[in-house]
């Protein structure tokens, strides 16, 4: 059948997700060429010889029929009953009138003629046509429904998403409404299934499962970790308590830690969420925290990978599919604030880090750089704006393959400015002008058995110096006293002086702190912060602040009223606080002043230490 070709060219492509609109549209127009071409030639073998009527018909009905068919064919025009008949006939490709006048009028008008005299010519051409109505409707349908399918997975495509000038990679992000209601968000970047094309498979490879968030946006500072399951020890407890350990409450605000579970096993996913929300449920409940996996279909067959530089099969494995899960991290981070922090699942942060980075970023905010460094080691502690996370990923994507990460970073400022005309120490002077260096480190690798089966890490940055595991401040001179049983030489005297941290045994319930000043005092707040980088766990819980004003009358005063703020305690003093999270901090109102005393109060039993790493009272 000469249309059949034509037909069978709308069969597009196995894998609609992965066709352009541009595509889609140079098909259709295709398609109307051919079968346009095809019905002609039909029209050329099967249309009657225009000789004597004479000579054709035999019967009156015969030369009736005739002549009504010439006259539809010339007559119609495309239009029928204030329908345009290719919007009827074929949605779609717009057929010329000609051809679609022929395909209406013998599939809605049979002409009559006797049996006697029937044409085989003229039979043979309304069957042909028929069939050619029949196909043309397949043409339609098959082609609504690859449209649709487009519109459904690749509306990310047409939204913009701004990037800095530096790069012409864009990427984009559809909100997608589940279900159970959440929001998931697809980012595809530009030429990402060049790079991937085993994605093409699966639609929904890009969709990040976000299995903790409350999707926190406009930070100024995103922290990624990517963590892998390993065979002897996890760090990311310790990891993630370091960061949170000295954050103050603004800076909780405005800082995303987004842990990366860079496995396709459920189980193991739902292990780390449940660890993760048991160990920090303020932070996860607060926005603070994000836990996010990758779709089962996101990594590609890893055994067809090439050994190169000496490594082994698995040791490519593993660069490689680090690459891959920088890559989706930085994706999932790129529109959630203005700085990205790139982290791995076994380190500790600097006491003090977040205002460190803030500090060292405004100073550099004007300067042309493509990151700044907190750590000399690998990948950590590197930051980016978000804006050139498109191009950096887009370069990591596409040499995946090929070599570790760290190196690929290396590359891109390499062919961002060094010459090759040049020589090394040229250009390694060129590439020192886009990555600022600041000391000392605010991250150290404290890992010993590496993600990589079978390896053990022993990397440790030297810049990163002693940790700070105390706090010191110029306190008021008070007299102190406690029911708490000191452990060594770490009492509370040296912490108040600001010489040690006040480290105790196991407290109970009633255990108390006193600061009793000499003389009252006016106090405009206070700040008891308890653990410290290496002991997070040895926090104050369930335990009050209170004073003591020295103006009784006033005291009385505040404590009458249903809506009051404070507490009476026991010896006139005044509930004023609590610690939440390990942390006490507070103002005192003029009306407490001026304060003969601070006192801290154990409420209930506890089953840890406890350790007094800043006490600071603010005058």
């Amino acid at each position: 059948m000469l249309l059949s070709a034509a037909a069978q060219q709308l069969r597009l492509t196995d894998t609609p997700e992965g066709l352009s609109l541009r595509t889609i549209r140079q098909d259709i127009q295709t398609l109307h060429v051919e079968l346009q071409r095809n019905v002609e030639k039909l029209w050329q073998v099967d249309l009657l010889p225009y000789k004597n009527e004479k000579e054709v018909t035999r019967s009156k009905e015969d030369q009736e029929a005739l002549h009504r068919l010439e006259a539809m064919t010339v007559k119609m025009n495309g239009v029928l009953r204030g329908c345009n008949l290719n919007e009827s006939l074929f949605p779609g490709p717009t057929l010329s009138s000609s051809i679609v006048s022929v395909l209406l009028h013998f599939s809605e008008h049979s002409v009559a003629i006797s049996g006697s005299t029937v044409l085989p010519e003229l039979q043979t051409l309304h069957e042909r046509l028929l069939v050619a109505e029949e196909l043309g409707g397949q043409v339609s349908r098959d082609l609504s429904c690859i449209l649709e399918q487009l519109r459904n997975i690749c509306k990310a495509a047409n939204i913009t998403h701004s990037t800095s000038n530096t790069t012409t990679n864009t990427t984009s992000t559809e909100t997608i409404r589940q279900p159970g209601g959440s929001d998931r968000q697809m980012f595809l970047l530009a030429n990402i299934y060049l790079y991937m094309p085993h994605l093409r498979q699966h639609p929904g490879s890009l969709l990040p499962n976000v299995v903790l968030g409350k999707g926190r946006l406009g930070v100024s500072i995103v922290i990624g970790i990517p963590t892998v399951k390993r065979e002897k020890q996890s760090y990311l407890v310790n990891t993630l308590s370091s960061l949170f350990y000295s954050l103050t409450a603004s800076q909780w605000q405005d800082l995303l830690v987004i842990v990366f579970v860079a496995e396709a096993e459920s189980d193991y996913v739902g292990h780390i969420a449940e660890t993760t929300k048991k160990n920090f449920p303020k932070e996860v409940q607060s926005g603070l925290l994000e836990v996010v996996s990758p779709s089962e279909y996101y990594y590609p067959d890893f055994s067809r990978l090439k050994e190169s530089f000496g490594d082994s099969k698995d040791r490519v494995k593993w660069r490689t599919k680090q690459n891959l899960d920088f890559s989706f991290l930085m994706l999932y981070a790129q529109d959630k604030g203005t700085y990205y922090v790139q982290l791995e699942d076994d380190v500790i942060a600097k006491a003090g880090y977040y205002n460190d980075m803030k500090t060292f970023t405004t100073q550099e905010a004007s300067k042309e750089w493509l990151f700044l460094e907190f750590s000399k080691l690998g990948c950590i502690g590197k930051m980016f704006r978000t804006r050139d996370l498109p191009m950096i990923v887009e370069f990591f994507l596409m040499f995946h393959r090929d070599k570790p990460i760290d190196w690929l970073l290396d590359h891109i400022l390499w062919v961002k400015v060094c010459n090759p005309e040049k020589d090394a120490k040229d250009c390694n002077r060129q590439k020192a002008l886009l990555k600022k260096r600041y000391k000392p480190s605010l991250f150290q690798h404290v890992g010993l058995h590496s993600s990589l089966p079978g390896k053990l890490q022993h990397l440790k940055d030297k810049d990163f110096g002693k940790q700070t595991l105390y706090q010191a401040h110029n306190n008021p001179a008070a007299e102190l006293s406690s029911s708490l049983k000191h452990y060594q030489q770490h009492s509370l005297e040296r912490a108040y002086k600001g010489e040690d941290f006040f480290w105790a045994l196991t407290p109970t319930k009633d255990d108390y702190i006193l600061f009793t000043f000499p003389q009252p005092i006016y106090m405009s707040g206070y700040l008891f912060r308890s653990g410290n980088i290496e002991t997070s766990g040895d926090k104050f819980h369930n335990t009050s602040v209170e004073v003591l004003p020295s103006n009784m009358s006033a005291q009385g005063k505040l404590l009458t009223g249903s809506s009051s703020a404070y507490k009476q305690s026991d010896k006139g003093f005044i509930i004023v606080g609590a610690f939440e999270n390990g942390l006490a901090e507070d103002e005192i109102e003029e009306a407490l002043q001026p304060i003969s005393a601070v006192r801290l109060v154990v409420q209930s039993d506890a089953d840890v230490w406890a350790l007094l790493s800043e006490i600071l009272i603010k005058v």
